[in-house]
């Protein structure tokens, strides 16, 4: 796939819409269209590599430290008790743009094991209202 094709590339781009809950000069945030639990959240890099053995190096520390931050802020603005993060390169991974899944936990899910059933939104408004909790989350932790 090339980069003009790529999904993620098309959302950096604003070429597809994308419900963006964080944005920097190196990496961008935005809800998975099909969460394993509301606010599911996808951080990519802005340059296009296909997997986590592509960044380069300095990069790394940067790229999850932002991973660090979405992952309180939906903790804090979805009240949260914990966070999935996960990275799949290659074999599952649906789109071919490394992107960390930041995912929110709480007791009784649902979620078992890494084989986890997803539902889309219920619709455009509480899609809306997720996104707007994280950002609102992430505006207070960087105060």
């Amino acid at each position: 796939m090339s980069i003009k094709e790529c999904v993620f590339c098309k959302i950096i781009r604003r070429e597809l819409e994308g419900y963006i809950v964080f944005e920097d000069d190196l990496s961008i945030a935005f809800l998975d269209i099909r969460p394993l639990t509301p606010g599911h959240c996808l951080l990519v890099p802005k340059e296009h590599y296909e997997t986590i053995m592509d960044v380069p190096e300095e990069l790394i520390g940067p790229i999850f430290k932002n991973a660090k931050l979405i992952s309180k802020a939906i903790e804090l603005g979805l009240s949260a008790q914990g966070i999935f993060i996960g990275i799949n390169n290659r074999i599952s991974q649906s789109v071919p743009h490394l992107h960390i899944h930041i995912v929110p936990r709480n007791k009784n899910d649902g979620l078992r094991g890494f084989f986890w059933p997803r539902y889309p939104y219920r619709d455009k408004e509480t899609i809306l209202d997720i996104q707007s909790r994280i950002r609102n989350a992430i505006e207070k932790m960087l105060v």
